[in-house]
């Protein structure tokens, strides 16, 4: 996989805080081998103060063809960005940025796509069903709009942060009138739940909710791609819930991230 790198290797930092559980490094840079492109992904760990100056030493450096981002910068990137697709500019957030051929930044989103071709693989049914989210952040935005737009009945969005919260649902509701609602702790009876939340990715964290509200009607999917068994994950497969985990959206996003960064080199 390694071979081909050269002096003419494009480079994509992938910045986060922390970067261990990143799967990107290895997968993208794979992939990029795989379609015979010279480029590789290297996980960077910037404290959240650092982002902005970290992007601004990017813009120096010729061969960085892209930068991508997962918590807590995915905001950052999109506000470097020059421009933004309509789904970035949504929430304000982005996981993928790439350099043109004029040297400006264009940034997209799309952590909801994945996560929504997670769910369609994994067998589960977005049209018509009530879900339930935690977590209003970056990600949260980008699945509850995708989940929206592929047909979901509601969205209920649970969050601690009531102001990020109430931002999320007032920019769905601007766009899908009354499809985004609060949402309780409890996501009891609803059909789909959804932990947009890093909540989970150390083995001693508080699940996002009370794991013993799962019900085996649900479909349960988590972000977390520290560990594929996070609490939440194991115990969907123990009530024999039909669940994706953070891996399978990261494997169903692969394919999105890699022609976002190769279609606009050519």
């Amino acid at each position: 996989m390694f071979e081909n790198f050269s002096g003419n290797t494009r480079i994509i930092p992938l910045l986060g805080h922390p970067v261990a559980q990143t799967k990107s490094p290895y997968g993208m840079t794979k992939g990029f081998a795989m379609r015979g492109v010279d480029a590789v992904v290297v996980a960077v760990d910037v404290p959240p103060h650092g982002a902005a100056r970290f992007l601004d030493a990017v813009d120096a450096v010729e061969n960085f063809g892209g930068v991508m981002a997962t918590v807590p910068h995915k905001f950052a990137l999109c506000f470097h960005a020059d421009a933004v697709t309509e789904r970035a500019a949504f929430y304000g957030s982005a996981n993928v940025m790439r350099r043109d051929a004029s040297g400006q930044w264009f940034a997209d989103m799309l952590d909801g796509l994945g996560f929504v071709r997670a769910i369609e693989r994994a067998g589960g049914t977005i049209a018509g069903a009530e879900v339930w989210m935690m977590g209003a952040g970056g990600a949260g935005g980008s699945i509850a709009l995708e989940l929206v737009a592929a047909g979901a009945a509601s969205v209920a969005v649970h969050d601690i942060d009531t102001a990020r919260r109430d931002l999320l649902i007032a920019k769905l509701n601007v766009r899908h009138p009354g499809r985004a609602v609060v949402g309780t702790p409890d996501p009891a009876s609803h059909a789909i739940v959804v932990n947009a939340t890093p909540m989970g990715m150390r083995g001693g964290d508080a699940p996002p909710f009370d794991l013993g509200r799962i019900e085996r009607a649900m479909f349960v999917g988590d972000v977390v791609t520290a560990n594929e068994d996070t609490a939440l994950m194991a115990a969907a497969k123990a009530a024999g819930c039909k669940c994706c985990s953070g891996h399978d959206m990261f494997n169903a996003s692969l394919d999105l991230m890699l022609d976002f960064f190769i279609d606009g080199w050519r």
